[in-house]
């Protein structure tokens, strides 16, 4: 990770909101949709006031509970046709634009491992464990 003042624009240019709107414009957009509204692959934005309604739009803004979480799974999993090809720091651009596109990070900033864990997820509160009783749920002490 760089920390010098004189390294922030290199941040800026490789992990930022509009590096990230390149990436996924090349990587992302055929199955998510131009605005990750959707396509073959899953919706990404929007849905937020959606998941107590009778059609719930389930999306990184609306149901994720952990902005960690997209990074670990875009890096991981994405994109479908060739896994883990993306540089972290095309991880953490894709993922400062798909926050950005929620309008839950500024299209000026520039994620990393610490500022990613600090965003709080709007359905964070809400996201519960596993109710299947053959799932182990460390979350439940007693008479769960």
């Amino acid at each position: 990770m760089f920390t010098h003042d004189k390294n922030r624009r290199r941040i800026a240019e490789t992990r930022g909101h509009a590096h990230g709107r390149e990436v996924f414009a090349q990587q992302c957009a055929a199955c998510h949709g131009a605005q990750g509204e959707g396509g073959i692959g899953d919706r990404l934005a929007g849905g937020q006031g959606t998941l107590a309604t009778a059609k719930p739009v389930r999306t990184v803004g609306s149901y994720w509970p952990y902005a960690p979480t997209l990074f670990d799974y875009i890096r991981r999993a994405m994109p479908q046709n060739a896994p883990q090809s993306l540089s972290n720091d095309d991880v953490y651009a894709v993922s400062a634009y798909i926050l950005n596109l929620n309008g839950l990070l500024p299209a000026d900033a520039t994620p990393d491992a610490r500022t990613l864990s600090a965003i709080k997820m709007p359905n964070r509160s809400m996201f519960v464990g596993d109710p299947r009783p053959d799932v182990k749920n460390p979350a439940c002490v007693t008479g769960c």
